[in-house]
């Protein structure tokens, strides 16, 4: 039995990292999915797979057949976080198909990195630059013609 199930973690497991690397968000989130599912499986399997008795402790003590309870737990826990998470991702998904008319990380990455729109595109970061320090210089010039709020008079 854990042999079956150490070939289905693995092969779930690789799965999930080849959805990942895919250029599609969406195969990209179901790759989460998968390869969360896989470390589950594995969380799981870490635990007894043959727990023949309850993992209860009676008077007489634990029975040495017994599932450990430990993993079971964590691995409930980390299923409600991954169905928070498969939400969450599916919500951003959503929102950039609305945004970009698209899911390609290619094509959002290539729309997230254009140029401010009063830039030209060949000289982005030299024009950042300098804007910035326009910016800077303009607004020691409005601060210095500014009249003074106590007095009323001009500096």
């Amino acid at each position: 039995m854990e042999i079956i199930v150490s070939i289905t973690v693995g092969v779930l497991v690789a799965i999930g990292i080849w959805m990942m690397l895919d250029r599609g968000l969406l195969r990209v989130v179901l790759g989460v999915i998968v390869l969360g599912n896989g470390v589950n499986l594995a969380v799981f399997a870490s635990g007894r797979l043959d727990g023949r008795a309850a993992a209860f402790v009676s008077e007489a003590g634990a029975p040495a057949l017994a599932a450990n309870p430990l993993p079971q737990a964590l691995v409930l826990t980390a299923i409600v976080i991954g169905f928070a998470l498969f939400v969450f991702a599916l919500a951003v998904l959503k929102r950039s198909w609305e945004l970009h008319d698209n899911v390609e990380t290619d094509r959002i990455t290539a729309v997230a990195e254009e140029p401010a729109p009063d830039l030209p595109a060949t000289a982005a970061g030299e024009g950042a630059r300098l804007r910035a320090a326009d910016n800077d210089q303009s607004a020691l010039a409005r601060a210095a013609s500014a009249p003074d709020a106590r007095t009323g008079d001009a500096a």
